[in-house]
């Protein structure tokens, strides 16, 4: 690994509206004021983010390359340049983690690829949250990030996701877009067992928060309204 390239550092993003501080490390705050070349997915959002972790930073220095689901592979070595010219980028998220259900890890695979040092910072993840709430098994668990719109595709996808945690004893998660959550959460009680074990976990980390574990068959008599509220889904059927 070259000396003389900069870092590529891993920039976790609140869950939503709580202050940055109240979740973030202080070395957080230490890369943001020290880091101008960022990669987002919305410059706008970041800027903010930027502004309320230091509210001192000159915005007029900040330069930013734009990342999505729409972003052509081929346009990601240039997002790494500011490194190749030693200087340290930061990726941030829209919300958790970098690089974990997000397209940043595009990024992070070419940094690899040309031997620059990457540097995850510790921060909110809704994932690992949701799962160390959840009393599932926290050994064997696997992400499936979103299920299939389409009613049939999705119970189909249900119900083999509940295959797979009575064969393998493995947790399963995933995640709806937040108005579609009460449509999934039908779906869920329509198409799995009575006995499944189910954790919906709600606006983690904000005042809102809400996680609860009980069956398919307790959460028939046991309704909350989820919509345009970011959830995770967590199943188990043992």
């Amino acid at each position: 690994m070259a000396e003389d390239k900069g870092n590529l550092y891993l920039i976790p993003n609140t869950l939503g509206e709580t202050p940055p501080l109240e979740v973030l490390p202080l070395l957080v705050k230490k890369a943001v004021e020290e880091i101008d070349h960022y990669i987002a997915e919305h410059e706008k959002a970041a800027r903010k983010f930027i502004k309320l972790i230091v509210p001192r930073k000159s915005q007029g220095d900040l330069q930013f390359s734009q990342i999505n689901k729409f972003t052509d592979p081929a346009d990601i070595p240039a997002m790494l340049e500011p490194c190749r010219q030693g200087l340290d980028v930061g990726i941030i998220s829209d919300a958790g983690c970098p690089a974990i259900a997000d397209p940043g890890a595009l990024v992070v695979r070419e940094a690899h690829r040309e031997g620059i040092r990457v540097v995850p910072l510790v921060g909110p993840s809704s994932i690992l949250m949701a799962l160390m709430a959840s009393g599932m098994n926290g050994q064997s668990f696997a992400f499936n990030g979103y299920l299939p719109i389409d009613k049939q595709e999705r119970k189909q996808r249900l119900k083999q996701l509940e295959r797979l945690s009575v064969e393998t004893g493995q947790s399963q998660a995933f995640i709806e877009t937040p108005y579609r959550n009460n449509q999934l959460m039908e779906a869920m009680l329509r198409s799995l067992s009575p006995q499944t074990d189910l954790c919906v976990a709600a606006d983690i980390s904000l005042p809102t928060e809400y996680i609860l574990t009980q069956t398919i068959e307790e959460w028939k008599k046991t309704r909350v309204d989820l919509n345009k509220r970011p959830t995770l889904f967590v199943l188990h059927r043992h």
